[in-house]
């Protein structure tokens, strides 16, 4: 969320971060209001010092015997006009919070223009995609014949984009939780968190999925969402929150089940597991100081990077246009999987940088060890990676002719030392 005071110090700078993002311009709107409230709070100051003066005066002058009936009528005119002001500043302020906090971030300076993913640029490619002597299949086809990917029955017992997983699937999704985890866990420093997948409207406000994107989310009954991704209880654990420098980095990851309504997808993969209601995803949140913030974006994209490695899976790195980035990212890199049975390049992680963004939504600040006052911290998520799509990539990339599939050596411990996937395996 944009700080109002910025606002009022960088109006070109909002504007044209705006209209980078295929936005129309707010500033002038926004000062607009900014100056109306700022003119009403200053009106029921001075009422309220005239009522106080004026107080003053009424206890003298019944002190003296004097008739205070005029003083009394001036004090009841002033009450009412600190009132009426104060309740205009309070409606003025209302709708400034409300604009900002539908206002997305702003692209960094680096980010590619562009109105959608056309615009995206593709930064590096890392591994040989696989090659095959017969026809590749998608991940839906080795699924169902191998027995062990049930879209129907599924569907049956609770509708469409959900699957049912068994046997060695099954295994191999907790299998690909669980190697994620100890790589990031051991190696890379992060803190393995269990967090609530229920959580308030606080919690995803200030991770910046409401208000513009509630129709994605899953309410319950008694006004609390299903998280749609970890990076809310994750970032949110700081919320409200003054660090101390020397806490920072704090780097929290979590593999939690994600739910999404995919409200916008309509006609979009609905076959097979790439978009799913329910989807299981370990993330990767980082909160930082903000002259660490990029570089620790590119470790948090080499972290990601090296999952896909490990596996042996095909990937590259794009750089998403001003378009096609989050509500609440400044810069995006997206890692792209092979999908042989696809024939196309898919996104299994996004990793970003949203600078000061949530940490203004949440209130998460920082004290530095050398000056005065406190900062908003810098939040940055990413996914390390997504099992779902993971577990896509690993059907379609080491299917062999036989129907069977190869399991990466790196999953092999993580499965009992099992080195293929048979049917009804």
């Amino acid at each position: 969320m944009h700080d109002l005071r910025w606002v009022r110090d960088h109006p070109e700078e909002l504007d044209r971060g705006l209209i980078r993002r295929g936005l129309p311009p707010r500033a002038k709107g926004i000062l607009a209001l900014d100056h109306d409230w700022r003119a009403a709070e200053t009106r029921a100051q001075e009422a309220q010092a005239r009522r106080n003066r004026v107080s003053r005066e009424i206890g003298a002058a019944k002190q003296r015997g004097e008739d205070a009936e005029p003083l009394l009528r001036q004090s009841l005119m002033d009450r009412e006009a600190e009132t009426e002001a104060a309740a205009e500043a309070a409606r003025l302020r209302t709708e400034i919070d409300e604009i900002l906090a539908e206002l997305p971030n702003l692209p960094a300076e680096d980010v590619p223009d562009g109105a959608d993913e056309t615009a995206n640029r593709v930064l590096r490619y890392h591994g040989e995609k696989p090659h095959f002597d017969f026809t590749a299949l998608t991940h839906e086809a080795i699924g169902e014949r191998l027995g062990l990917m049930d879209f129907a029955r599924a569907g049956r017992m609770s509708g469409s984009r959900f699957v049912v997983l068994r046997g060695s699937l099954a295994r191999l999704e907790r299998a690909l939780g669980q190697f994620m985890l100890d790589l990031h866990t051991s190696e890379f420093g992060y803190l393995e968190v269990s967090p609530p997948l229920l959580v308030r409207k606080e919690a995803v406000f200030g991770t910046g999925q409401l208000p513009k994107l509630e129709e994605d989310l899953f309410r319950t009954t008694d006004g609390r969402y299903l998280v749609p991704t970890s990076e809310v209880p994750l970032a949110n654990l700081v919320a409200g929150e003054i660090l101390d420098e020397g806490m920072l980095p704090l780097r929290y990851t979590a593999w939690t089940p994600c739910f999404r309504s995919e409200a916008g997808a309509a006609g979009k993969d609905t076959r097979g597991m790439i978009r799913q209601h329910q989807f299981e995803k370990v993330e990767l949140v980082s909160i930082a100081r903000p002259e660490e913030s990029a570089a620790e974006h590119e470790r948090m994209t080499a972290c990601a990077e090296e999952v896909l490695k490990r596996l042996g899976l095909a990937y590259r790195v794009v750089l998403l246009s001003t378009g096609d980035m989050g509500f609440a990212a400044q810069k995006t890199y997206d890692l792209e999987v092979w999908l042989p049975g696809q024939g196309t390049y898919r996104e299994i992680s996004s990793c970003s940088n949203c600078g000061a963004f949530q940490a203004q939504r949440m209130k998460a600040r920082y004290r530095p060890a050398e000056g005065r006052g406190t900062a908003p911290v810098h939040t940055l998520n990413g996914s390390g990676l997504a099992i779902g799509r993971t577990l896509i990539a690993i059907l379609e990339n080491f299917q062999r002719h036989n129907g069977t599939v190869a399991l990466p050596r790196a999953l092999q411990p993580y499965m009992g030392g099992q080195e293929v996937i048979a049917p009804d395996g």
